[in-house]
């Protein structure tokens, strides 16, 4: 099994021992985002919401760095410290993606690095 290692300036620089994604054949894993700032590496200021869409467009940045889009997102997982922000996901989410919708899980946990409310990682299938 041959592995590309995915990287791109317009993400966020891994902030451990992982890369931001990898491919395998056609399926692309992604780590997992945080929303922060690619430039500066510091967390997006602003509300939830803020948050929210700097992790998609880390995702989608790293997605466009391995050939695709969100649209080829299979799977995406969320994790959120507060589950009470899941319709704020589900509201935000509608502006990054189209019918149909990739599977999805969403996970309440009890802290993520950097003190961040949400994390969202995703298998994208590469046609």
């Amino acid at each position: 099994m041959s592995r590309e290692i995915i990287h791109t300036d317009k993400a966020p620089q891994a902030i451990g021992t992982y890369s931001q994604a990898v491919k395998t054949g056609t399926t692309v894993y992604m780590s997992g985002q945080i929303p922060l700032v690619p430039e500066t590496m510091e967390m997006v200021d602003g509300d939830m919401e803020a948050q929210i869409r700097r992790v998609f467009d880390n995702l989608q940045a790293v997605a466009q760095a391995a050939g695709g889009s969100l649209a080829d997102i299979a799977k995406l997982n969320i994790f959120l410290t507060d589950l009470s922000h899941f319709p704020l996901v589900n509201q935000v989410m509608a502006d990054y993606f189209n019918e149909p919708y990739p599977a999805r899980a969403a996970i309440g946990v009890a802290s993520l690095p950097k003190d961040a409310g949400v994390e969202m990682d995703a298998v994208m299938e590469l046609l």
